[in-house]
């Protein structure tokens, strides 16, 4: 059902549109009924759903429900098949429908770097080209189901090592080129329903306080509709202000 974002929004009070930065626990966001805003689940899920059951934690070391374990996307690269990513993506949807997820945390595109990477088996390739293609089919097979993808970590996340604070240092045509055309084709051509920001930060801006990345190009050059995750940690201490400055004006 589709509504009036805008009317919606407006008959919110400031602590209401505050508390949707917060999300409602630890893998859901905030619902409000009210409104006809449903609470959403958000899971884990480049390569099998990864959805916890009692004990939540961001490091999947609790329980996970039983779910199909694909091979990593570093594996399903060296296929070079769209359509065998498109059919991964796909059935990766379905599961996530028959366990009552909306949004699927994959997958990732960024570029393979440095073999110190701890996450460069959940990436593609260290081809620009060959990762736009395939994590744009796998987008596409997800949300065939009616499930976001969310494409991510956007942009230059390629060490694990220090990633909240790292900052790449790049020029122009370095990131042209090698790190944002690995997301660029899987926008486009995928158009995925969501996108995460990175927590590093590329050129001494945060990722997620990056108006040029997530604004001028994302939003304006890509034509980007879906929502962004900001997920920064700065960010975090910056919005549990805000809010707590808007609660007090609520008041």
């Amino acid at each position: 059902m589709k509504k009036n974002i805008k009317k919606l929004i407006s008959k919110m009070t400031l602590d209401e549109k505050a508390s949707l930065s917060g999300g409602g626990s630890f893998w859901r966001t905030k619902g409000f009924p009210k409104y006809g805003i449903p609470e959403m689940m958000l899971t884990d899920g480049p390569h099998g759903l990864r959805k916890q059951d009692e004990t939540p934690d961001h490091l999947g070391m609790n329980e996970s429900i039983p779910s199909t374990c694909f091979p990593t996307a570093a594996g399903l690269a060296c296929s070079w098949n769209r359509g065998l990513i498109k059919e991964v993506g796909t059935a990766i949807g379905e599961e996530a429908q028959t366990e009552g997820v909306q949004f699927v945390l994959g997958p990732g595109a960024n570029i393979k770097r440095s073999p110190l990477c701890g996450r460069n088996f959940e990436y593609y390739s260290e081809d620009p080209y060959l990762s736009s293609q395939l994590a744009a089919n796998h987008i596409q097979g997800i949300q065939s189901q009616g499930i976001s993808a969310s494409l991510k970590h956007f942009a230059v996340n390629n060490q694990e090592t220090n990633r909240f604070n790292i900052d790449a240092v790049i020029d122009e045509r370095t990131l042209r080129e090698i790190y944002l055309a690995s997301f660029e084709g899987a926008v486009i051509e995928g158009r995925p329903w969501t996108v995460m920001a990175a927590y590093n930060k590329i050129n001494w801006v945060f990722c997620s306080q990056n108006k040029r990345l997530l604004t001028d190009i994302l939003r304006k050059e890509w034509d980007l509709k879906g929502l962004l995750y900001l997920i920064g940690l700065q960010l975090v201490k910056e919005i549990r202000h805000w809010k707590l400055d808007l609660i007090s004006k609520c008041q």
